[in-house]
């Protein structure tokens, strides 16, 4: 949605909110971070079949690293480029956790009346397009700073390595529906819930 008092073309996700859009093939989406340390859920769906969407499986596994940048493809469930990572100012996201949820808030932190987390509003700004709750797949989780043990397999999430202002731009190779946040987990986000800012081009 677009906001008053910013730069031409930018629009803001407010804290712990989401959004949904179309880009078409060949368009660039830039998210940015700007108060730093700010996580954003990203989801892709093949605009023309809904069935085809962003793959963590699938990305990783032709990746054979768990950490993506710039250069790298985010591949659907099969096996097509939906987004290249153009430019990268982080180095750091996740592609391994799923959205937040009230579940997450109730299981991992004790909340009596959770948020609905990413994963809600995720599924309330897709739902026009016709992407119900159980189609959102796991997202890729820009400036989330998920570290990894290797001996044990242990999974720490820290704060996100994002100063303010630094982006992330992914080009789209196909047609698609896109979802966005400003991710609603404290931990994910050193604490504090933080706008997100996009644009497309």
């Amino acid at each position: 949605m677009p906001h008053d008092g910013l730069p031409a073309g930018i629009h803001e996700i407010p804290p712990r909110s989401g959004v949904a859009f179309t880009l078409e093939a060949g368009q660039v989406l830039t998210v940015i971070d700007p108060r730093g340390e700010q996580v954003a859920d990203l989801l892709a769906f093949n605009r023309h079949d809904l069935d085809e969407v962003i793959s963590s499986g699938r990305t990783l596994d032709y990746a054979s690293r768990l950490f993506l940048t710039t250069g790298d493809p985010l591949y659907s469930n099969r096996s097509n480029v939906m987004l290249r990572i153009v430019e990268d100012q982080v180095g750091r996201h996740d592609f391994l956790l799923t959205p937040c949820s009230a579940d997450t808030f109730r299981i991992i932190y004790g909340d009596t009346h959770p948020h609905r987390g990413c994963f809600g509003n995720l599924a309330d700004a897709l739902g026009p397009y016709g992407i119900g709750p159980d189609r959102i797949p796991i997202a890729f989780n820009v400036f989330m700073n998920v570290r990894v043990d290797g001996d044990t397999g242990a999974l720490t999430v820290a704060p996100p390595l994002s100063r303010a202002g630094d982006y992330v731009r992914f080009r789209a190779e196909q047609d698609l529906v896109v979802g966005l946040t400003a991710c609603s987990a404290l931990q994910s986000n050193n604490h504090s819930f933080k706008p997100i800012h996009y644009r497309i081009d």
